[in-house]
């Protein structure tokens, strides 16, 4: 049962995408606030059916940041993205270049400032990002960025890797760690949705101005450490 009802919301979920990309289109064209409060009610839309058609609810933890600063987050499923952009207010991504020709996906990620990156050229993109705001043609935001760099599944340790700790130096902004535990719930492939309660905390901001192998130590401890614990409130168990 639990099955057909996750396979239902799955389905309204990516048809809702695609009614609301119509819907906001003619004022995201006009005016990036268009898309903002696209993908903004998109993704409150898909927190509030989750709630209610297959029991799972959400919480969004700690001070939610504001401005042009990095939000370094624990990356388990789409719904963890799902969670950050629905409260960030203007959240914006890293992403590969091949992406800005995804239908609906690519047109309103270049809208609201995400930054499409071809391999070997991340740091141009970044010069190009912050320049941008500088000079006023990007309004500040919150990037977002993943230490692991994919999603890992919960109890599965995997490395962070050293190009967020760069980003952090090259962009000189204040960090926002951010854990999570939902994982548990929305697996990272799949139909099944469990019921539960998925969290993502943002953690105390790390200021600018550590040496890169100190941020990165100080980054993954706050991280993992608080998303073992979110994971034991879940009653998370490694093997289950």
């Amino acid at each position: 049962m639990q099955w057909l009802r996750s396979l239902f919301f799955v389905g309204q979920m990516y048809l809702m995408m695609a009614v609301l990309a119509v819907f906001f289109t003619p004022w995201a064209l006009v005016d990036r606030r268009g898309a903002f409060a696209g993908v903004h009610t998109y993704t409150r839309w898909v927190r509030w059916t989750a709630s209610w058609m297959i029991g799972l609810r959400s919480e969004v933890r700690g001070t939610v940041p504001q401005g042009e600063v990095l939000v370094a987050s624990k990356h388990q499923s789409f719904f963890d993205i799902i969670m950050l952009v629905s409260v960030l207010p203007r959240p914006k991504f890293i992403m590969k270049a091949s992406l800005k020709w995804a239908p609906i996906l690519g047109w309103y990620a270049l809208r609201i400032g995400c930054v499409p990156v071809d391999r070997g050229r991340r740091a141009q993109a970044i010069e190009q990002m912050m320049k941008g705001v500088a000079e006023g043609r990007q309004e500040p935001g919150q990037l977002i960025i993943y230490p692991q760099g994919t999603r890992v599944a919960p109890g599965v340790v995997r490395p962070y890797k050293i190009g967020t700790g760069v980003l952090y130096a090259q962009t000189g902004q204040t960090c926002v760690p951010a854990a999570t535990n939902v994982g548990v719930f929305w697996p990272r492939t799949g139909i099944a949705r469990k019921p539960g309660l998925a969290v993502v905390e943002f953690l105390d901001p790390i200021e600018p101005g550590m040496e890169i192998a100190d941020f990165m130590v100080e980054l993954e401890t706050r991280i993992e450490t608080v998303s073992d614990a979110l994971l034991d409130e879940a009653g998370f168990r490694k093997g289950t």
